[in-house]
């Protein structure tokens, strides 16, 4: 038995038992689902099985953003090893998160010095392009991250038993790491030389800052960007700067100096002299804490700075650590005058990001003071600006504007920027795009948390997808939206050490502490109403400043008294109740409803292209759906397997519905073989490319689904004279081309003598002569044309008409009634034959008699109302005017050609015997894949034999 399943039709991988088998893999598919046992390791197979799903379908249905590594662009190469790498990969950017442009060299066992504890680490180090990162194997005790832009040397020491193969890397800050127990130390420091060397020779001005450094480091002197001492940038925003209009050039590009907390400090309150004792408290903790573990990026991050980090970061250390531990402070240092560079770039210029970024600007926190003032406006539009102009493929998402507020207020204008890249591009992947399917995927994986973590709360709330949606602003904007600003910075701490898992325990810890209220609440709005309330009523009382009021809130003037939670409880709930789930776990969970979650943006898709061509065709439903899913398969086969093509382009989601799946002339002479009634044979293609290129009206070489399903419903559910117009329209340009192949043979055949008088025999041996009748029927037209609204088709010149023969002849061919419609078309032929040298004779005579004269002047092309699939012309034709017929040329019209098939009733018959579509559709799908690998694949060499990696 042999069972091909795309892994883009793949919805849900899970494993499953059952009493009769303990162990399967199940896949699911939209219609089927499928058990699979008897591996001989399950555990292995499934997770190769997760990582093909991911990369195919991120491939494929995600490439908004997605980059293959180069081991898996070719999918007949792709090898367990490459899975395993890119797999490693992933987890060490998610880990540490590390730009995705850092790629993992080597992971080796090994031991590093903990001053901190007075002995040697157990633990694994990480080395890649830019960076050396250790983790402890003893999860959370003790991690670290040294850029390779903060190390001075990497030197070997003598190998003693109490040092076993030790190395020592030396950083700026006048510290060394000491790593002992490494194998092939000499390959790894030779290659670490090897990369260190290319960093410094990207940074000219870093290496010779390297060699003059002022040997006296000041506190957080990483890389010259965080020193207390280091003198403010030129001016600030001009305070006379003007309101401006959408797009509005800035009447200055000086940046602000400070964080915007520090030039709009509010004034003190009665009352919150202990907060600030608090904070000097918590300084003081800090300041020892750094004495202890280090003051740069390449501290010692234990379970103690953590806890330090749920308390609260002191505001005078926010910003600061906020670089550090989000590592923008190496961005900062490597990319001087970038940010500079941006703003200048971008001022002045309008786009629909810079449109949405004006509307938003006075929508950001704006019951804060900075944000009441043109400076925090400018500040918050240069930074929005500059990053739309960096990442055009996210532009501005809303939520990034409360976002970037309070990262202005804690830090630089161009260190918050950087912030802003670390969040949007690596904290948070995938959040800040056109579909935000990052954000999905986790509100999925909550849900997950959620039957996991809290089962009662589950049991009672069916449909978790209310939770999830109330929760997608957690996610999106950190809780600055939802709590009262003193106490969301706290959770933004948390954020900035701990990423992504600690807004999955503190949305856990919140739902615990309303379980209760939550499982008797009676709809989704009381819900809302519960949460939203709780929420509001979180503070900091140890917070040195005044209560702000959140604008985004739901209930700011709530009547009823609400308990009131600290925030700084609620995260030490979070720790202790949901803190256990690992970075890899987390991950795991995202691999698994990645799948659901692009599936259901496909799903989105399909009803929405459907629901568009559904009134304008006949064909069922169902068949269309079917339809549409052979239509996006040959768009997808072709993307999987061919790496390059000039023409085809990726799945695009940001494009429109109908637009998002198009396929090339190859494409659709595949799926014409499949589906198309009009069989012909060896002609099948010509007549394939023929329609190809009628439908592709704007001439980009591909053609959307609207017009593959009208063509196909002319062939199976039109009338007689749609279908003959249909095929006439194949024989003229443009789909008719001067240069097609076989188009210049004249179809030799003694049927088409014209030389003979047309005198057809009866059954009862009569003969009758249709000379006069012909005359009759050409009356019968030119009177026809008089009270007709809509423009005639071009006239077929008998080039075309002889390729619109073969055609027939080809259609016929294997018919029940073979020999019927050869005779009934070689009358209808000879009929047409001698009605265009009639016409061409009395042009040429200058006759101008009443039947001819008006049939035979040259018309013009078909207007927009009579073409068949006007709905999808984009652009005007440059060909759709067809040259003129010249005086005398042999001509004939669609009207006569369907006048005369008229006459035969096997004709008709033929052209109007119903056509059923769905055993068509069944056939193909049987044998969509099989066309690879029988001859007619797309490529030349024979990637069947791994077709089950697809």
């Amino acid at each position: 038995v042999k069972l091909i399943i795309p892994w883009v039709e793949v919805q849900k991988l899970e494993r499953t038992s059952n009493v009769f088998m303990t162990d399967t893999v199940r896949v699911t598919t939209p219609n089927k689902e499928r058990d699979f046992s008897t591996f001989l390791n399950i555990t292995e197979a499934f997770r190769i099985m997760e990582q093909l799903a991911d990369v195919t379908l991120r491939r494929l249905l995600d490439n908004e953003i997605f980059d293959l590594d180069p081991g898996l662009q070719d999918p007949t190469q792709i090898t367990k090893r490459d899975l395993e790498a890119r797999a490693q990969n992933e987890f060490f950017r998610a880990f540490f998160r590390l730009p995705r442009k850092e790629k993992l060299h080597e992971v080796v066992d090994c031991s590093l010095w903990t001053p901190f504890s007075r002995c040697h680490t157990a633990g694994r180090m990480y080395t890649a392009d830019s960076y050396i990162c250790f983790a402890s194997k003893e999860n959370g005790c003790c991690n670290v991250i040294i850029p390779l832009r903060e190390v001075i040397s990497i030197e070997k020491m003598e190998d003693t038993s109490l040092l076993p193969n030790p190395i020592i890397v030396s950083i700026r800050s006048k510290t060394a790491f000491q790593f002992i127990e490494l194998k092939d130390r000499d390959t790894l420091v030779e290659n670490l030389l090897q990369r260190l060397k290319e960093v410094n020779s990207s940074n000219p001005v870093h290496c010779n800052n390297l060699q003059n450094k002022n040997q006296n480091t000041p506190a957080f002197g990483s890389t010259c960007v965080l020193r207390d001492s280091e003198p403010a940038c030129p001016g600030t925003e001009a305070s006379q700067s003007k309101e401006r209009g959408e797009c509005g050039k800035e009447s200055s590009c000086l940046l602000n100096a400070e964080a915007l907390r520090s030039d709009f400090h509010q004034s003190g309150m009665v009352g919150l002299d202990f907060g600030k004792s608090r904070e000097q408290i918590k300084e003081s903790l800090w300041d020892d804490h750094f004495v202890e573990y280090g003051r740069t990026v390449c501290m010692f991050r234990t379970e103690k700075i953590r806890k330090l980090v749920a308390m609260g970061i002191p505001e005078s250390l926010r910003g600061k650590l906020w670089l550090l531990f989000s590592d923008a402070v190496t961005d900062l240092a490597s990319h001087p005058g970038y940010y500079v560079h941006l703003v200048e770039a971008s001022m002045g210029k309008c786009c629909m990001a810079t449109e949405e970024i004006e509307r938003d600007l006075h929508r950001s926190l704006p019951e804060h003071p900075a944000f009441q003032s043109e400076t925090g406006i400018a500040a918050l539009r240069r930074v929005l600006t500059a990053y739309a102009h960096r990442n055009p493929k996210i532009g501005y998402c809303q939520s990034m504007n409360i976002l970037t507020s309070v990262l202005l207020l804690y830090a630089k204008e161009e260190e918050a920027f950087w912030l802003l890249v670390a969040v949007c591009e690596r904290m948070l992947p995938d959040y800040f795009n056109h579909r935000v399917i990052g954000a999905q995927v986790d509100q999925s994986v909550f849900e997950e948390l959620i039957k996991e973590q809290l089962p009662e709360l589950a049991e009672h709330m069916k449909d978790l997808t209310t939770l999830a949606s109330i929760s997608l602003s957690w996610f999106l904007t950190l809780f600055l939206s939802i709590m009262p600003l003193e106490s969301a910075v706290n959770v933004v701490d948390c954020f900035f050490y701990d990423g992504i898992k600690a807004i999955f325990q503190l949305g856990l810890a919140i739902l615990e502490a309303n379980a209760v209220d939550l499982c008797n609440s009676k709809d989704d709005g009381q819900a809302l109403m519960i949460l939203s309330r709780f929420l509001e009523h979180v503070k900091n009382e140890e917070s040195p400043l005044p209560p702000i009021g959140n604008h985004h809130a739901f209930f700011s003037d709530d009547q009823d008294a609400s308990p009131v939670t600290e925030i700084a409880n609620l995260i030490h709930d979070s720790y202790e109740k949901f803190g256990d789930h690992s970075v890899a776990q987390i991950e795991h969970m995202r691999y698994k409803h990645r799948i659901r979650v692009l599936q259901s943006h496909e799903d989105t898709t399909k009803q929405n292209v459907l629901r568009v061509v559904i009134p304008d065709v006949s064909i069922l439903p169902e068949d269309l759906e079917e339809l549409y899913d052979l239509f996006k398969r040959e768009h997808l086969i072709r993307c999987y397997w061919e790496t390059t093509s000039p023409i085809i382009e990726r799945h695009d989601p940001s494009r429109p519905y109908a637009e998002q799946y198009r396929i090339d002339a190859q494409q659709f002479t595949n799926l014409y073989r499949l589906v198309s009634p009009w069989t012909c044979g060896e002609h099948t293609d010509i007549l394939a490319q023929r329609t190809f290129r009628l439908l592709d009206e704007n001439m980009d070489q591909l053609v959307e689904f609207k017009g593959l399903a009208s063509c196909l419903d002319v062939m199976y559910n039109g009338e007689m004279n749609e279908k003959i117009k249909l095929l006439y329209k194949l024989h003229i340009p443009p789909a008719l081309t001067e240069n097609e192949r076989d188009s210049q043979s004249p179809l030799k055949n003694p049927l088409l003598s014209t030389s003979r008088p047309l005198v057809i025999g009866k059954s009862n041996g009569d003969a009758v002569d249709y000379q006069k009748q012909l005359k009759q029927m050409l009356k019968d037209l030119a009177k026809e044309k008089d009270t007709k609204t809509e423009k005639e088709l071009p006239k077929m010149s008998q080039r075309e008409f002889i390729q619109f023969c073969k055609t027939l002849y080809s259609m016929f061919h294997e018919d029940p009634e073979e020999n019927d419609l050869y005779q009934a078309i070689a009358t209808v032929t000879t009929l047409l034959l001698q009605i265009g040298e009639v016409g061409q004779r009395s042009i040429s005579l200058g006759s101008g008699s009443d039947e001819f004269t008006e049939d035979f002047q040259p018309e013009a092309s078909a207007s927009d109302q009579d073409a068949v699939f006007t709905d999808t012309v984009k652009t005007p034709r440059k060909d759709s005017q067809p040259s003129p017929v010249t005086e005398g040329d042999w001509t004939v019209s669609f009207e006569h050609i369907l006048a005369s098939l008229l006459t035969e009733q096997s004709l008709v018959n033929f052209f109007e015997k119903p056509l059923e579509l769905k055993p068509k559709l069944e056939t193909a799908k049987l044998n969509q894949y099989s066309l690879r690998t029988n001859g007619m694949s797309y490529l030349s060499r024979g990637e069947h034999t791994k077709l089950n990696t697809q």
